[in-house]
């Protein structure tokens, strides 16, 4: 990626972790499976980038989008969108896979930085990372079980991260609140800050909002509001507050723009 200077961006898990490492927390579980969203413009660079990653000791998987290093024990998503993307999607024509990437362009179009050691790593803000894991989730919800625990991880470290920007610009998420909850705050503030995304696609905005009132519509039956509960030992009530924080946040913003 770096050869062929196409702009990548670290996504999921690892991306998590490292940016609550800025405030001292440590990822709950380990992962070995690290995530690259490249920019690119046909498949032909997407082949030439697997062609690169192979000459560097990696192989191919049963998963058309993913690479793994023996030596290092570690897999690779190589995740492509930007021109490549045909109506949000791709087809890898040689195993007839769908990859879906809603979201992408609106998320990383500003993405944050983080040093580690000499390299410079771009990620995707958190409060874009959550309508990222929204969309992968819902997409694939038998095996993208992990997207909401991490959704959870972000909320829960949000505040820490972001606390002199929430009691500067967002106080009154809370100056009104019957008590001080930091989960609750983080999730109105990360919907006000990921409603920006959803000014910029329409298409965006009605895939995050119909997942969300999906969930909302009948609580003790969504797999997302059960999910949290389970997790974390909460009411589902709690879990339905925490959404609806989410929720009211991106609304917020809509509003406050003119948009509905």
């Amino acid at each position: 990626m770096v050869e062929m200077n196409c702009p990548y961006y670290l996504v999921g898990v690892s991306a998590i972790a490292l940016k609550i490492d800025q405030i001292g927390i440590k990822p709950p579980r380990g992962t070995k499976d690290i995530d690259f969203a490249v920019m690119i413009s046909s498949m032909d660079e997407y082949n030439e980038i697997v062609k690169i990653l192979i000459r560097k000791g990696f192989t191919k998987t049963e998963s058309t989008w993913t690479l793994y290093h023996n030596n290092y024990d570690v897999a690779i998503d190589i995740l492509p969108f930007g021109e490549i993307e045909q109506k949000q999607k791709i087809n890898f024509t040689d195993r007839q896979v769908e990859l879906h990437f809603l979201g992408f362009r609106e998320v990383l179009e500003n993405p944050d930085y983080l040093q580690i050691a000499d390299k410079t790593v771009a990620i995707p803000p958190f409060p874009g990372m959550v309508l990222l894991k929204l969309i992968s989730w819902n997409d694939r919800p038998e095996i993208r079980k992990d997207d909401l625990s991490d959704i959870l991880r972000v909320i829960e470290h949000y505040y820490a991260l972001s606390e002199d920007e929430i009691l500067s610009a967002h106080f009154d998420t809370f100056i009104d609140a019957p008590e001080f909850d930091k989960w609750l705050i983080s999730a109105e503030v990360l919907g006000r800050k990921s409603g920006v995304y959803l000014l910029k696609s329409d298409l965006l905005r009605n895939r995050i909002f119909e997942i969300i009132d999906r969930n909302l519509s009948d609580t003790k039956q969504s797999p997302l509001l059960i999910s949290w509960a389970l997790q974390k030992n909460w009411e589902i009530n709690y879990a339905v507050l925490l959404l609806k924080a989410l929720f009211r946040g991106m609304k917020h913003t809509l509003e406050n723009s003119g948009e509905k």
